[in-house]
C-alpha cells in the first residue's frame, strides 16, 4: 500500500565536510552525490515533505575516536569546520537538523540515535508528524546510512534508499555492496526517485 505524500519525509545522512574529499574521514564519492541529493531536496520541497539532515556532532573527547580507544580518526567535532554540512548542499531553511554522536560514550552511527535542537528523538519527531515512509540519502552507505535504514525498518517505517544519492567508505572492499544487500534483505527498497505523489 502506498503511503500518502503527507506521510513521507526525506532524511539526508551526514553530508558533512569531514566525510567528503579533503575531509578527515572522506568517502570517495562524497562530493559527487551532492547534486543528486539537491535534486531530491528540490522534489521534497515541491511536494511539501519535511526534510531532515543528520550530522555527526562529536565532542572532542569520545570513545568513537582512535585517540580514546575507538575505531575512527578525529572527525566532525562540534562547532568545527569539518562538522559543517557540505558547502554545496542546498538545505531548506526549515530543515530539521538531527545531531548524533554527541555523547562521549556513544558512537552515534544511526540518525535514530540523534535528536533535534529541542532534544526530540528522531523517531518521536517522525511519529508526531505522522511519517510512515522515509527516503534516505547520504554518507556512508556502509555505516551511518546502513544503521539509519535498519533502525527505521525496525521501528516499522517504510524505508526507500535513494541509489544515486548515497556513497560508501568501503574500509574493506565490498562493504558497500554488502550493506545494500543487508538493507534490502531487511525490507528497504533501493529506488531512483521519490515515489509519485
Amino acid at each position: 500500500m502506498m503511503a500518502d505524500a503527507a506521510d513521507e519525509a526525506l532524511l539526508i545522512v551526514d553530508v558533512q565536510r569531514d566525510f567528503c574529499p579533503g575531509g578527515a574521514l572522506a568517502a570517495p564519492g562524497g562530493d559527487a552525490i551532492v547534486p543528486a541529493v539537491n535534486q531530491h531536496i528540490e522534489e521534497a520541497q515541491r511536494r511539501h515533505l519535511p526534510v531532515y539532515a543528520s550530522r555527526d556532532w562529536h565532542p572532542a573527547v569520545t570513545r568513537h575516536f582512535t585517540t580514546y580507544g575507538g575505531t575512527w580518526p578525529v572527525h566532525c567535532v562540534q562547532d568545527t569546520p569539518g562538522a559543517s554540512f557540505h558547502a554545496g548542499l542546498q538545505l531548506p531553511a526549515d530543515t530539521i537538523v538531527i545531531s548524533k554522536g554527541d555523547h562521549p560514550e556513544q558512537h552515534g552511527y544511526s540518525a535514530f540515535e540523534g535528536h533535534t535542537a529541542a532534544g526530540t528523538r528522531l523517531l518521536d519527531d517522525l511519529r508526531a508528524r505522522g511519517i510512515r515512509r522515509l527516503y534516505v540519502a547520504g554518507i556512508a552507505t556502509d555505516y551511518c546510512v546502513r544503521a539509519t535504514v535498519l533502525d527505521g525498518l525496525q521501528a516499522g517505517l517504510q524505508v526507500d534508499v535513494l541509489r544515486d544519492a548515497i556513497t560508501g567508505i568501503d574500509v574493506r572492499p565490498g562493504d558497500t555492496d554488502a550493506a545494500l544487500n543487508e538493507m534490502t534483505r531487511a525490507g528497504a527498497q533501493i529506488v531512483e526517485h521519490l515515489r509519485s505523489a
